[in-house]
């Protein structure tokens, strides 16, 4: 199976390459992250007011979705051809 270059895809099925296997990793993440961690039981330091579970969540999910986005877009760079990598190197 040949890799897709990251030049010859168009953007927008590079953004769902990219996208869509984060978004599903974030929710697996989130499902086994918070079935062991109850948020409304973390004490913040410094904080006299805790934040809501709800904002907990959406918050933790988010990061969750950007960190799985970085390692997606890690793996399509790191598929690149050696043609590709040579090429730009050569000028």
């Amino acid at each position: 199976m040949k890799s897709p270059e990251p030049n010859s895809v168009p953007r927008t099925k590079l953004w769902v390459l990219i996208g869509w296997p984060a978004f599903l990793a974030a929710c697996l993440l989130q499902g086994l992250v918070f079935a062991v961690v109850d948020p409304a039981e973390v004490h913040w330091p410094g904080q006299q007011s805790q934040p809501t579970r709800q904002a907990v969540y959406t918050v933790a999910f988010f990061l969750f979705w950007l960190i799985a986005m970085a390692c997606s877009s890690l793996v399509l760079w790191l598929a690149r051809g050696g043609e590709k990598v040579n090429d730009k190197l050569a000028g």
